[in-house]
């Protein structure tokens, strides 16, 4: 980032920037391995697949995805990020055209802003090694003696909040919203690509926004299902992306050369 950046750019991360959902691996990792650990981490997915099936709200999911986090120390939680990173990162865990487009971002000198509903201990090995200047994300209360409650300080990061993040970091740099950037995946993002002049859908973006809308918007390839591990490429990125290209509205846009 320059010392007083011209334009900022804004990037969900899971599906988006990386290419899975970094809360539930990191949940995993927690919980460890075993029969006892396998059932637990089962019955906590379907519970929070089936609120998302029966038209849940995504904050109230992600407020419970946090109650499963109840009594666990923050520490602990931050190494097991650490760890789940460190392993990720070999195996295709950033998605390349996203990853490539950020470069560009942070090279020119514009500030980088991680916008997440995910939490710290996912988030923070991410935004040291692709040079975020700044992280948005969900926070969960935590004891004076390091331990989740289960609950959060404010409301998740997820809709329109991003939008109202957004746009306080715009305001606090000075910045023009319609010279930013924003890159994001879901539904529940539309408040954010709505909020900077130059929204990026990444994969089939959100269904609800009309097609008279989203047919100027830049558009990106969503992730695609990681490899075997046997037939992976050990650099965290493959090569570089062509540049961000326009989505025809509301039809299958192909993968990037």
């Amino acid at each position: 980032m320059s010392i007083a950046p011209a334009r900022a750019a804004f990037f969900d991360v899971d599906e988006t920037l990386i290419t899975c959902k970094s809360m539930a691996c990191v949940l995993a990792r927690h919980w460890g391995r075993g029969e006892v650990a396998a059932r637990r981490l089962a019955a906590a997915r379907a519970s929070l697949q089936r609120q998302i099936r029966e038209g849940v709200p995504r904050e109230q999911v992600n407020r419970s995805f946090f109650r499963l986090l109840a009594g666990s120390h923050l520490e602990e939680l931050e190494s097991c990020g650490r760890d789940w990173y460190e392993k990720a990162r070999a195996g295709g865990l950033l998605h390349t055209p996203v990853y490539e487009a950020l470069c560009r971002h942070r090279d020119a000198g514009d500030l980088v802003v991680l916008v997440s509903g995910a939490f710290s201990a996912c988030l923070d090995p991410l935004a040291r090694e692709v040079g975020a200047d700044l992280v948005v994300c969900t926070v969960p209360e935590v004891t004076s003696e390091g331990v989740l409650t289960g609950e959060l300080t404010g409301p998740p990061m997820i809709g329109r909040p991003k939008a109202d993040a957004a746009g306080r970091i715009m305001k606090a740099f000075g910045l023009a919203a319609g010279e930013c950037y924003a890159y994001a995946d879901d539904e529940s993002d539309l408040p954010l690509l709505r909020s900077v002049g130059h929204p990026v859908l990444v994969g089939d973006g959100p269904v609800s926004a009309p097609p008279s809308e989203t047919a100027s918007w830049s558009w990106l390839p969503g992730p695609v299902p990681v490899a075997p591990p046997a037939s992976r490429a050990a650099s965290p990125v493959a090569p570089p992306a062509p540049p961000v290209a326009e989505r025809p509205a509301r039809t299958p846009a192909p993968q990037a050369a």
